[in-house]
């Protein structure tokens, strides 16, 4: 069964969702990557406001392509995981709850997404193209001078995902093993 999931995430929503769930998101996401990573994570040593409010929020591991004449944006497959990892900790610190990606997340991270009861999705890598059938907006919102690396807001309708790591310690890397290593 599909979980039909409204962003930003609610304390309930977190809750209930668990390892293994699939997904469909709608509403607003936010595209970052390891140079606006970088950079939130600077403005939050120094005890700077960041571009937008991060509590509550979805963060997207996305590299975009240009939009074709018609669309928002071009194709919005997920980027690896881990390259965040060393900034997640702090951000997740800072009231983020979700983010989407693909590939297996730090054992600090995964501590840090307990802790502050967050929770980590993977979207199919090699679907970018289908992925961006479910944004129906696509703006820059900070960071501009990064290019790619910029900050994003999405607007999405059923934006499919599957839950990874959930606030409860469920891994589905590490549980799908075991489950099909005795089969």
């Amino acid at each position: 069964m599909v979980k039909k999931v409204k962003l930003p995430l609610t304390e309930k929503t977190l809750t209930e969702l668990k390892a293994g769930d699939n997904v469909l998101l709608s509403g607003v996401l936010y595209v970052a990557r390891d140079a606006a990573h970088k950079r939130m994570a600077e403005a939050l040593q120094k005890q700077e406001p960041l571009p937008f409010d991060i509590k509550g929020q979805m963060l997207y591991y996305m590299g975009p392509s240009p939009a074709p004449p018609g669309r928002p944006i071009g194709s919005a497959g997920p980027t690896t995981s881990s390259r965040m990892d060393m900034y997640t900790p702090r951000l997740l610190a800072a009231g983020l709850k979700g983010m989407i990606g693909k590939g297996t997340r730090s054992v600090e991270v995964k501590e840090a997404m307990k802790k502050h009861k967050a929770v980590y999705l993977a979207a199919i890598g090699g679907a970018g193209a289908l992925i961006s059938k479910t944004i129906i907006k696509s703006e820059v919102i900070a960071y501009k001078d990064l290019g790619p690396e910029a900050i994003l807001r999405l607007e999405v309708i059923d934006f499919p995902a599957t839950v990874i790591n959930d606030i409860h310690g469920g891994d589905l890397y590490i549980e799908g093993k075991v489950k099909y290593k005795n089969i």
